[in-house]
């Protein structure tokens, strides 16, 4: 719709002096339905739209967007952005060059088979009262209450289209739908227990109905209320541990995908996201056993982090951030893989028309190995099963890193035991990846909306991971509560 304006912006640009140009028309249509304690709290709806150019004057970039979809005000932006990185350009003596890349063009377009606007908000409510109350039930048969829940579903449907100097010219579509759930499970004898998760995928209503949260969260409920009522502190001293694929997609993201953010290895998070462990010298350094491998790919189909050209209209590709346990790569946009001497790997995104694209991840996970989760335990005298997170915090460096369990289980002799409660994986970046010796078959992904940067920018990602196994690993307990 607006190819032409994008075409003149980057032309105007160049006229102006600039050595390259960008411009990007986005589109971001959300809506959001919340129900509280069984009731609805929030039905909203937004939309944002406008263009946005970036131009290279000299050696320093200029950034600025509008809203005002008319060639008088796009011009008025373009203007603005050659102003501003000729004025920088001047005051800085080591400036912004760009790296090469896999420049493309394209178009993507994921259709939904259901759209939202065809149900009916009070389809959808009563969808959400349906599940709100088999979860009330399931846990009052067991004798646990439920006093606070928060179930909230959530769509954002893009759209985006980048025109370059350089030759880009791709277009994205993409409806993306998540789900995501707070339970605080109480009993006057055994206190709390709090859940949170989130689902999300690029796909329209249809992954609503294809997550089947009435019986996942029933499931759950009854597991959690089980841990609540039956549980036991976990074993004393070092024991094996089994992670589930969940908190190890968690750790993936935390610990291998923040830390290779080029632009926080340059120190450019410091004082908004925060730093890493990873210096520029240290590519090649091995931090986990051989048989952990660790990536990001934004091309995974009907991924909540999904796209195959990013915001400089690279192609996107796999991203090997630890390969056999050795630090492998960065994510870079071209300015970051300049410094570094490499090509784009594809990983610039920005969340909104009016935020400029930083280096981002996609979809964060651990590669799957050959073991069913019956072979991880079958020589287990005595270990911990954590499956699921309730907690967890990780240091400005992203090395030392805590995870509270919510489901977790006894492993002795080979089988899955009795409920533990509060068990805390407390450990380094290192140690988590070299203590593994054993990987599931099947990585299971989680969603997240993953912040950074100044204004907040939140691109929506996956977390993912198979089961894993840790040899001698000291478990701690949290107090129940």
């Amino acid at each position: 719709m607006f190819d032409d304006l994008l075409r003149e912006a980057v032309d105007y640009a160049l006229s102006l002096g600039a050595s390259y140009a960008e411009a990007r028309y986005q589109k971001d249509v959300t809506e959001s339905i919340m129900l509280k304690n069984g009731v609805p709290e929030i039905s909203a709806s937004s939309i944002s739209r406008g263009i946005s150019v970036r131009v290279l004057v000299g050696n320093a970039l200029g950034f600025a967007s509008t809203s005002d979809l008319k060639i008088g005000a796009v011009k008025k932006i373009v203007s603005s952005a050659v102003s501003m990185a000729r004025t920088s350009s001047k005051m800085i003596s080591r400036g912004v060059s760009l790296a090469g890349g896999k420049i493309s063009s394209g178009r993507v377009e994921v259709k939904p088979r259901i759209k939202w606007e065809n149900i009916s908000i009070e389809d959808k409510i009563d969808y959400m009262k349906d599940i709100d109350k088999l979860v009330v039930e399931a846990s009052e048969k067991i004798g646990v209450k439920i006093p606070s829940r928060l179930l909230t579903f959530e769509k954002w449907d893009l759209e985006k289209h980048v025109v370059n100097s350089d030759g880009a010219d791709v277009k994205h579509v993409i409806p993306r739908t998540m789900a995501s759930y707070i339970l605080t499970l109480y009993s006057p004898q055994h206190g709390t227990l709090q859940r949170y998760r989130e689902l999300g995928e690029s796909r329209g209503w249809e992954a609503i109905e294809r997550w089947r949260l009435d019986d996942v969260m029933v499931e759950e409920v009854e597991n959690l209320c089980r841990v609540l009522l039956e549980s036991i502190e976990p074993p004393k001293g070092e024991v094996d541990v089994v992670v589930g694929g969940e908190i190890v997609g968690l750790i993936c993201h935390e610990s291998a995908g923040h830390p290779a953010e080029a632009d926080r290895v340059l120190g450019r998070e410091a004082a908004q996201a925060g730093e890493t462990y990873i210096k520029p010298d240290m590519l090649g350094t091995k931090i986990g056993s051989d048989i952990v491998t660790v990536v990001d790919d934004p091309r995974i189909p009907h991924s909540f982090g999904y796209y195959l050209y990013d915001e400089e209209g690279v192609e996107a590709r796999e991203r090997i951030l630890i390969e056999n346990g050795f630090l492998r790569e960065l994510l870079h946009n071209r300015e970051t893989a300049s410094i570094f001497g490499v090509e784009s790997n594809g990983a610039s995104r920005a969340s909104l028309y009016d935020r400029e694209p930083i280096v981002r991840m996609a979809n964060t996970y651990m590669k799957p190995g050959d073991y069913t989760f019956e072979e991880l335990i079958e020589d287990i005298k005595l270990g911990v099963y954590i499956k699921s997170n309730q907690e967890w915090n990780i240091d400005d460096k992203r090395w030392n890193q805590r995870y509270v369990g919510v489901e977790a289980y006894m492993i002795v002799d080979g089988e899955v035991g009795k409920p533990v409660r509060n068990p805390v994986l407390e450990i380094t970046t290192k140690d988590f990846y070299s203590s593994i010796d054993a990987i599931g078959k099947k990585v299971k992904f989680n969603a997240g909306y993953c912040g950074k940067s100044e204004p907040l920018q939140a691109i929506p990602v996956w977390f993912g991971g198979p089961d894993v196994r840790l040899r001698n690993i000291k478990i701690q307990s949290r107090p129940m509560h």
